[in-house]
């Protein structure tokens, strides 16, 4: 997740899951027509829960994409290692 910001993008951290899922739905009210839920880590399982609160609160969104891969992070000590990752792409269907 290291790519530029991005004003459609919910990144998941520690917060309650509530708070993503409200993020995501006020984005599409917005007039958003996609919306990126993006984890790393632990919180990869809090990212797929927000997305599936998000999908059965509103019934025209679709998930359109799922993305996992792993980054290179730098940790304690300076030593690099591997976190797993995930993007989860939500649009509304027309």
């Amino acid at each position: 997740m290291s790519a530029p910001y991005q004003a459609n993008a919910v990144l998941v951290g520690r917060k309650d899951t509530m708070n993503y899922v409200l993020a995501a739905i006020r984005l599409f009210t917005e007039g958003a027509s996609e919306v990126i839920i993006k984890a790393r880590g632990k919180n990869i399982c809090k990212a797929v829960d927000a997305a599936e609160r998000v999908r059965s609160t509103l019934k025209d969104v679709e998930i359109r994409d799922v993305k996992i891969y792993s980054e290179e992070i730098e940790g304690e000590e300076g030593r690099k290692r591997r976190v797993s990752a995930i993007e989860i792409v939500l649009t509304r269907r027309e």
